[in-house]
């Protein structure tokens, strides 16, 4: 299956469950914006796969870039996938019985810290934007394994065969643990007073769907000797996400966050006009005057381009030896580099 794709921005449940072969293809054709040519490219999953525990890989590469662009890419969407994908994590656990992480509980072969650590390991994907409560009651004798979890509708299990606990005969485990979405890792807040969380032992949260990005950038040569970049990115995630998806919402944050730099304007201070904000600081140097002109301004104290924005054309002729080709020199000066032009009637001046 082949999509037809701007170069930029693509909705991120777009390329879910495509082909292991798909691609997403450009035109080839270049595109104008804002007066300057984008070249285009394609991107081609060209290996993907799904482990046991339904954690997946996925291999793509992006030809042509420009030279160089391949590392600016790579590097900006690999930042991406790593820390800002939102993700789903146990926060915290209550286990019946339990008020510290250093206890044990009769008949059970891990002691809390163990069950906190292994809860840690649960992978879940939410569909809502509230906090979800899980429950567990179950008898031993039993090897407890997260398919024996009691969900909302709104969470769904990846892993199921992720180990809990062993209970022996007679025994009995009942926790309920809260379920909550996030960005990147969240380390336990032990100042943190939330009346609703009584008796939970909270557990740092690793909310990052992406477990591991590579990627490497190769030479890539189109009709001849042109050289481009080839960029090659492998992405492993925990299995609540597909590389696929990961890769577009990745993308699609870039282009949000480098979006309001495309219109920069400038805007002048209330009170400020723009010829002070770009004169203030500038010495009369720059106008590169003839020295004549220059000395004369300098006799009369005017050191910048600011203070000449205190006279007009016919200020200038007052300056002592300052004759009417000195007045036009540093008219010209001053509308020639700076695009700043002096008033022409006389100002009074103290």
């Amino acid at each position: 299956m082949v999509l037809t794709v701007a170069p930029s921005i693509q909705n991120p449940k777009s390329v879910q469950g495509y082909a292991l072969q798909s691609k997403i293809q450009n035109q080839k054709s270049k595109v104008e914006k804002g007066g300057h040519s984008v070249a285009q490219f394609q991107i081609e999953c060209i290996e993907s796969n799904t482990d046991k525990d339904r954690s997946q890989y996925g291999k793509f590469v992006l030809e042509p870039l420009d030279r160089g662009q391949g590392t600016t890419v790579g590097n900006a969407l690999r930042r991406v996938l790593m820390s800002n994908l939102e993700g789903t994590a146990v926060t915290s656990v209550r286990i019946a019985g339990v008020n510290h992480e250093f206890a044990t509980i009769e008949g059970v072969r891990e002691d809390v810290l163990e069950i906190l650590l292994n809860m840690k390991e649960v992978v879940l994907k939410t569909h809502s934007q509230q906090p979800q409560i899980g429950r567990l009651r179950i008898e031993g004798p039993v090897t407890v394994t997260a398919d024996r979890f009691d969900l909302p509708s709104e969470v769904e299990l990846i892993d199921k065969s992720q180990y809990i606990a062993t209970l022996s005969p007679g025994s009995v485990l009942e926790m309920e643990f809260r379920i909550e979405k996030g960005i990147g890792y969240r380390a336990v807040d032990r100042t943190r007073d939330d009346g609703s969380a009584l008796d939970f032992l909270q557990i740092d949260a690793i909310f990052m769907p992406i477990r591991r990005v590579n990627y490497s950038v190769e030479d890539a040569r189109l009709g001849g000797t042109v050289e481009k970049d080839r960029l090659v990115m492998e992405i492993w995630t925990d299995g609540s996400m597909a590389p696929q998806e990961a890769l577009s919402q990745a993308a699609h944050i870039l282009v949000d966050l480098f979006a309001p730099l495309k219109d920069i304007t400038t805007v002048a201070t209330p009170g400020h006009p723009v010829e002070d904000i770009l004169g203030s600081q500038i010495p009369i140097e720059e106008l590169q005057l003839s020295v004549r002109a220059y000395n004369c301004l300098k006799r009369a104290q005017i050191n910048s381009v600011a203070d000449l924005l205190d006279y007009t054309q016919e200020d200038l002729l007052e300056i002592k030896n300052f004759g009417q080709k000195s007045a036009e020199e540093v008219i010209e000066a001053l509308q020639k580099r700076l695009g700043i032009t002096l008033p022409q009637e006389k100002s009074s001046k103290s």
